[in-house]
Protein backbone atom coordinates (compact mmCIF):
# COMPACT_ATOMS: atom_id res chain seq x y z
CA UNK A 1 0.00 0.00 0.00
CA UNK A 2 1.29 3.44 -0.90
CA UNK A 3 0.45 6.43 1.25
CA UNK A 4 0.99 9.81 -0.39
CA UNK A 5 3.26 12.27 1.38
CA UNK A 6 0.27 14.60 1.70
CA UNK A 7 -2.45 11.99 2.32
CA UNK A 8 -4.87 13.36 4.91
CA UNK A 9 -6.18 11.55 7.97
CA UNK A 10 -9.84 12.44 8.55
CA UNK A 11 -10.76 11.80 12.19
CA UNK A 12 -14.55 11.69 12.29
CA UNK A 13 -16.59 12.56 15.39
CA UNK A 14 -14.37 11.12 18.13
CA UNK A 15 -16.48 12.83 20.78
CA UNK A 16 -17.19 12.29 24.47
CA UNK A 17 -20.90 11.83 23.85
CA UNK A 18 -20.22 8.44 22.29
CA UNK A 19 -19.15 7.19 25.73
CA UNK A 20 -22.78 7.39 26.94
CA UNK A 21 -23.57 3.71 26.61
CA UNK A 22 -27.10 4.05 28.00
CA UNK A 23 -27.96 6.25 25.01
CA UNK A 24 -26.17 4.31 22.26
CA UNK A 25 -26.24 0.71 23.51
CA UNK A 26 -23.60 -2.00 22.98
CA UNK A 27 -20.62 -1.19 20.75
CA UNK A 28 -17.99 -3.20 18.93
CA UNK A 29 -14.21 -2.90 18.62
CA UNK A 30 -12.94 -1.83 22.05
CA UNK A 31 -9.48 -1.23 20.54
CA UNK A 32 -10.69 1.48 18.16
CA UNK A 33 -9.61 4.42 20.32
CA UNK A 34 -6.04 3.11 20.58
CA UNK A 35 -5.93 2.64 16.82
CA UNK A 36 -7.30 6.12 16.16
CA UNK A 37 -4.72 7.64 18.52
CA UNK A 38 -1.88 5.71 16.86
CA UNK A 39 -2.91 6.88 13.40
CA UNK A 40 -3.03 10.51 14.55
CA UNK A 41 0.45 10.07 16.04
CA UNK A 42 1.92 8.65 12.82
CA UNK A 43 0.24 11.28 10.65
CA UNK A 44 1.46 14.10 12.86
CA UNK A 45 4.98 12.67 13.17
CA UNK A 46 5.32 12.37 9.39
CA UNK A 47 4.01 15.88 8.72
CA UNK A 48 0.87 14.72 6.95
CA UNK A 49 -2.37 16.70 7.24
CA UNK A 50 -4.98 15.79 9.84
CA UNK A 51 -8.63 16.81 9.69
CA UNK A 52 -10.59 16.77 12.96
CA UNK A 53 -14.34 16.57 12.38
CA UNK A 54 -16.94 17.31 15.07
CA UNK A 55 -20.64 16.54 14.84
CA UNK A 56 -22.76 19.38 16.23
CA UNK A 57 -26.10 17.59 16.55
CA UNK A 58 -29.20 19.77 16.22
CA UNK A 59 -31.22 17.16 18.16
CA UNK A 60 -31.98 18.48 21.67
CA UNK A 61 -31.44 15.12 23.41
CA UNK A 62 -28.37 14.01 21.51
CA UNK A 63 -25.18 13.48 23.53
CA UNK A 64 -23.44 15.31 20.64
CA UNK A 65 -25.55 18.47 20.86
CA UNK A 66 -23.84 21.85 20.87
CA UNK A 67 -23.24 23.25 24.36
CA UNK A 68 -23.29 19.81 26.01
CA UNK A 69 -20.11 18.23 27.41
CA UNK A 70 -20.50 15.25 25.07
CA UNK A 71 -20.04 17.52 22.06
CA UNK A 72 -16.33 17.90 22.85
CA UNK A 73 -13.61 15.66 21.49
CA UNK A 74 -12.41 12.74 23.61
CA UNK A 75 -9.38 13.71 25.69
CA UNK A 76 -6.84 11.78 23.64
CA UNK A 77 -7.96 13.63 20.50
CA UNK A 78 -8.08 17.05 22.15
CA UNK A 79 -4.56 16.51 23.52
CA UNK A 80 -3.25 15.86 20.00
CA UNK A 81 -4.87 18.80 18.23
CA UNK A 82 -2.37 21.41 17.11
CA UNK A 83 0.60 19.12 17.76
CA UNK A 84 1.43 17.94 14.24
CA UNK A 85 4.10 19.16 11.85
CA UNK A 86 1.64 19.12 8.95
CA UNK A 87 -1.47 21.08 8.08
CA UNK A 88 -4.52 20.72 10.30
CA UNK A 89 -8.17 21.48 9.66
CA UNK A 90 -11.13 21.57 12.06
CA UNK A 91 -14.52 20.85 10.45
CA UNK A 92 -17.94 21.06 12.11
CA UNK A 93 -21.03 19.46 10.64
CA UNK A 94 -24.68 18.73 11.46
CA UNK A 95 -25.15 15.82 9.00
CA UNK A 96 -23.34 12.54 8.32
CA UNK A 97 -20.79 13.60 5.73
CA UNK A 98 -17.71 15.66 6.59
CA UNK A 99 -18.00 17.00 3.04
CA UNK A 100 -21.13 18.90 4.13
CA UNK A 101 -19.38 20.70 6.95
CA UNK A 102 -17.73 24.03 7.61
CA UNK A 103 -15.25 24.88 6.23
CA UNK A 104 -15.66 23.06 2.91
CA UNK A 105 -13.53 19.91 3.10
CA UNK A 106 -13.48 19.28 -0.65
CA UNK A 107 -12.34 22.84 -1.34
CA UNK A 108 -9.59 22.55 1.27
CA UNK A 109 -8.39 19.22 -0.13
CA UNK A 110 -8.25 20.67 -3.65
CA UNK A 111 -6.43 23.82 -2.49
CA UNK A 112 -3.87 21.64 -0.66
CA UNK A 113 -3.46 19.24 -3.60
CA UNK A 114 -4.74 16.29 -1.52
CA UNK A 115 -6.04 13.36 -3.58
CA UNK A 116 -5.85 10.58 -0.98
CA UNK A 117 -7.29 10.38 2.52
CA UNK A 118 -7.84 7.91 5.34
CA UNK A 119 -11.05 7.71 7.35
CA UNK A 120 -11.08 6.82 11.06
CA UNK A 121 -13.62 7.56 13.77
CA UNK A 122 -17.19 7.08 14.89
CA UNK A 123 -19.62 5.62 13.85
CA UNK A 124 -18.40 3.04 11.34
CA UNK A 125 -21.68 2.74 9.44
CA UNK A 126 -22.83 6.32 9.82
CA UNK A 127 -20.57 9.38 9.52
CA UNK A 128 -17.36 7.47 8.79
CA UNK A 129 -18.98 5.45 6.00
CA UNK A 130 -20.85 8.43 4.55
CA UNK A 131 -17.65 10.50 4.43
CA UNK A 132 -15.81 7.63 2.72
CA UNK A 133 -18.61 7.10 0.17
CA UNK A 134 -18.74 10.79 -0.72
CA UNK A 135 -14.96 10.92 -1.01
CA UNK A 136 -15.07 8.02 -3.43
CA UNK A 137 -17.82 9.71 -5.43
CA UNK A 138 -15.75 12.90 -5.58
CA UNK A 139 -12.81 10.99 -7.06
CA UNK A 140 -10.52 10.70 -4.04
CA UNK A 141 -8.45 7.63 -3.25
CA UNK A 142 -10.08 6.68 0.06
CA UNK A 143 -8.65 4.28 2.63
CA UNK A 144 -11.01 3.17 5.38
CA UNK A 145 -9.29 2.12 8.62
CA UNK A 146 -11.94 -0.35 9.77
CA UNK A 147 -10.29 -1.20 13.10
CA UNK A 148 -9.98 2.52 13.87
CA UNK A 149 -13.77 2.87 13.83
CA UNK A 150 -16.61 1.56 15.94
CA UNK A 151 -20.37 1.55 16.01
CA UNK A 152 -23.35 0.40 18.06
CA UNK A 153 -26.17 -2.14 17.79
CA UNK A 154 -29.01 -0.69 15.74
CA UNK A 155 -32.74 -1.30 15.24
CA UNK A 156 -34.13 -1.06 11.73
CA UNK A 157 -37.40 -1.68 9.89
CA UNK A 158 -39.59 -4.81 10.15
CA UNK A 159 -38.35 -5.51 13.67
CA UNK A 160 -34.85 -6.18 12.36
CA UNK A 161 -31.88 -5.52 14.59
CA UNK A 162 -28.18 -5.73 13.78
CA UNK A 163 -25.31 -6.02 16.19
CA UNK A 164 -22.45 -3.55 15.90
CA UNK A 165 -20.05 -6.18 14.53
CA UNK A 166 -22.53 -7.06 11.75
CA UNK A 167 -22.92 -3.41 10.83
CA UNK A 168 -19.15 -2.92 10.69
CA UNK A 169 -18.80 -5.96 8.43
CA UNK A 170 -21.58 -4.70 6.15
CA UNK A 171 -19.88 -1.30 5.91
CA UNK A 172 -16.56 -2.93 5.01
CA UNK A 173 -18.15 -5.09 2.32
CA UNK A 174 -20.18 -2.20 0.85
CA UNK A 175 -17.28 0.25 0.76
CA UNK A 176 -14.71 -2.20 -0.54
CA UNK A 177 -16.96 -4.24 -2.82
CA UNK A 178 -18.68 -1.14 -4.15
CA UNK A 179 -15.40 0.56 -5.01
CA UNK A 180 -15.92 3.54 -2.71
CA UNK A 181 -12.82 2.88 -0.60
CA UNK A 182 -10.13 0.34 0.18
CA UNK A 183 -10.79 -1.17 3.60
CA UNK A 184 -7.52 -1.61 5.48
CA UNK A 185 -6.10 -2.11 8.98
CA UNK A 186 -4.46 0.49 11.17
CA UNK A 187 -1.33 -1.65 11.33
CA UNK A 188 -0.99 -1.64 7.54
CA UNK A 189 -1.52 2.12 7.45
CA UNK A 190 1.03 2.79 10.16
CA UNK A 191 3.59 0.64 8.37
CA UNK A 192 3.00 2.27 5.00
CA UNK A 193 2.97 5.84 6.38
CA UNK A 194 6.01 5.62 8.65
Amino acid sequence: MEIAANAALVVVDVQKGFEEEEFWGPRNNPGADDNIASLIDVWQATGRPVVFVRHDSPKPRSPLRTGYEGNGFKEYVEERRGKGAGAELFVTKTVNSAFYGTPDLDAWFRAEGITQFVVAGIQTNMCAETTARMGGNLGYDVLFALDATYTFDLAGPFGWRCEAAELARATAVSLHGGGFARVVTSEALRGAAA
